[in-house]
């Protein structure tokens, strides 16, 4: 345990003193590796685990100026406008503040790479506009105000379209297999353009459900692959507010997809957050995902149940599904997810490990073998 206080939701990691070592960002400090001595990125506020919550949703570093020094992107409450803090490198203290955009919706913004030239744009939904869409990250020199958002989507009905605020589901990944990047939620999915900076993207509405009476999930990050081998792409996520690991089999081909339920694992609920990543070193991906303890501060069903967290393992057979084996994170029982997290080599030993920030503190769980 790095801090026992509830700093933040979400967490970055990076070498902010550029000394070598990895440090751990979350909300409005940072800890210094390998000793993780706390230092301010301003003013720490004071948030108490199941009476409230944090003002960072997301963290997400980056040179976003080009000086060579690690920045970061800080995602506040859903809907509020959000900014970036630029690394004062050997100063020190408090971090510069500037703005990105007006606001911030859907409680799951991606921070993935759309048009394939290597640098991530930030996904999500603005208010009051009701549309989907991205900020690109600027040169060297960052606009003094806000940056132009590109919108994919039409104004629309904000409970449909992703865009709000408390919308629940986003993520980034080629559905159709055209080769293209397209952004995803439980209510269908934007189909990229040749140019992502073009007009408005083709919207193909969907239902993800586990069946036609119920209401879409509400759903955290979204991953797009080939689960079961049979040429097309399907759809995995995580239930944010009540018990659920799903995978969605595609069973309508890459010109047309439609997707069918499949439930991998309903024994806790909260999973608000999960990543796909390479966990063993194999070459495989795999999912890690957890409890987000006290999400509605013990509200939720299965709310005040004991903390778990798991990766997946993802075995592929053509012609058949996938499974989906579960491995209890025995050192996350007493953390947890929160709303982002983040697996990383954080000690430089060439393994995994996982970062996070939530009501239970700020943590690293050191992967050994």
């Amino acid at each position: 345990m790095l801090d026992e206080r509830f700093r933040a939701e979400g967490v970055a990691v990076f070498d902010v003193d550029r000394d070598g070592f990895n440090d751990v960002i979350a909300g409005d400090v940072w800890y210094r590796g390998p000793k993780w001595t706390v230092h301010e990125i301003r003013k720490p506020g004071n948030f108490v685990a199941g009476k409230g919550y944090s003002n960072c949703f997301a963290m997400f570093g980056w040179d976003i100026n080009r000086d060579g020094w690690q920045d970061v992107f800080y995602i506040g409450f859903p809907g509020d406008p959000f900014h970036w803090y630029q690394n004062p490198g050997r100063k020190g203290g408090h971090w510069k503040q500037h703005a990105v955009w007006s606001s911030i919706c859907n409680e799951s913004p991606e921070f993935e790479d759309l048009d394939g030239d290597g640098w991530p744009e930030m996904i999500f939904g603005s208010q009051p506009e009701s549309q989907m869409g991205f900020v690109r990250l600027p040169g060297s020199k960052p606009p003094a105000g806000n940056w132009p958002f590109r919108a994919i989507s039409r104004k629309g009905d904000p409970m449909k379209n992703g865009t709000f605020k408390y919308y629940h589901g986003l993520g980034v990944g080629d559905v159709n297999r055209d080769g293209r990047a397209d952004v995803v939620i439980p209510h269908g999915w934007w189909e990229a353009p040749a140019k992502p900076t073009d007009a408005t993207w083709e919207f193909h509405p969907l239902h993800l459900a586990p069946d036609a009476k119920s209401a879409p999930v509400k759903a955290a990050n979204i991953y797009v692959d080939d689960f079961d081998l049979d040429g097309d792409n399907d759809l995995v996520m995580s239930s944010a507010h009540t018990f659920g690991v799903w995978w969605f089999e595609n069973t309508g081909g890459n010109q047309r997809p439609k997707f069918k339920y499949h439930l991998i694992d309903k024994s806790y609920s909260q999973t608000h957050a999960m990543e796909w990543v390479d966990i063993t070193g194999n070459g495989t991906r795999d999912l890690v995902t957890g409890k987000r303890f006290f999400a509605h501060n013990g509200g939720d069903p299965g709310g005040k149940d004991p903390v778990k967290m798991y990766w997946y393992e993802v075995r592929k057979q053509k012609g058949q599904s996938p499974k989906f084996v579960p491995h209890e994170i025995t050192e996350g029982l007493g953390t947890g997810v929160g709303t982002q997290f983040l697996v990383t080599d954080v000690n430089g030993d060439g393994l995994a490990d996982i970062a996070l920030s939530n009501k239970k503190g700020v943590n690293v769980l050191v992967q050994k073998r």
